[in-house]
């Protein structure tokens, strides 16, 4: 993990085409903004798990279904 300081005002570039943007401290938050290129998804970390964890759970339920229908066709 890279750690940088930045005050309010000051930025970061990743990768050259996303730029993270220090916009407010107050207390123990901060705010910032993010300049991404639209094909970049961009998402709070607890969204990014939630949405792997329904992922994993809808393959799991695919490969499940899939395993199904080939039981039930070796009955018929």
């Amino acid at each position: 993990m890279l750690a940088l300081t930045r005050k309010k005002g000051e930025s970061l570039v990743i990768n050259n085409n996303i730029e993270v943007t220090v916009l407010e401290i107050r207390g123990d938050q901060v705010k910032i903004g993010i300049t991404a290129p639209k094909e970049v998804p961009v998402y709070r970390k607890e969204v990014y798990l939630q949405i792997q964890n329904e992922n994993k759970a809808a393959l799991n339920t695919e490969t499940l279904n899939t395993e199904t229908l080939e039981a039930l066709k070796g009955l018929l």
